[in-house]
């Protein structure tokens, strides 16, 4: 089975995405068919846009690249599909380095993870800060990370499916030409 193949069958179908309850209110505008083709710039523009949200944000990432597909006339079962490029297992990863990239950008001193938020000079025990406390730490070292990350990995995602897209096409066509020459020239 071919690598594409493979891929359109894990992609979910027009009505699994429209009848999902998130995107109900999405329906009236599913129905486009520039948003199921599968054209080199409606793919691309899909797979750019669901690595950006499955980078920059940790919730809603599917509707909200569906929203932004149908806004951009881009492919949906592509931006639902890519938006699974943070999962549990990559999602450590990710933001680990989105916020080390953060730190960098910003400038900002990295704080001690077991500090008191209410008094800086005192620290506390690591088990006395809540979770929500620990990720409201990061604030805008993070916030900036996942921005930077998400905008030049959705660019560089569209631009590499767009090579590899007419680099296929180059290949095919000429394979076609020599075909029909070898063709025309036996008898």
């Amino acid at each position: 089975m071919k690598l594409l193949q493979r891929l359109r069958n894990h992609v979910p179908s027009r009505e699994q995405i429209a009848h999902n309850r998130w995107l109900s209110w999405l329906r009236p505008w599913l129905q486009h068919p520039k948003l199921w083709h599968w054209s080199r710039r409606g793919v691309a523009m899909g797979v750019s846009l669901g690595v950006f949200f499955g980078l920059l944000i940790p919730i809603a990432q599917i509707p909200l690249s569906v929203a932004a597909a149908v806004v951009m006339r881009a492919n949906i079962p592509t931006a639902v599909a890519s938006t699974l490029v943070s999962n549990p297992v990559t999602f450590g990863p990710i933001y680990y380095g989105a916020y080390r990239l953060g730190v960098w950008v910003t400038g900002s001193k990295e704080r001690p993870k077991s500090l008191d938020l209410q008094n800086p000079q005192h620290t506390v025990a690591p088990e006395d800060v809540s979770f929500w406390q620990r990720i409201t730490n990061l604030g805008k070292p993070l916030l900036v990370g996942l921005s930077i990350t998400a905008v030049l990995v959705g660019l560089l995602t569209y631009g590499l499916i767009s090579l590899i897209w007419r680099w296929r096409t180059m290949l095919k066509r000429r394979s076609r030409i020599r075909q029909n020459a070898t063709s025309k020239v036996l008898p």
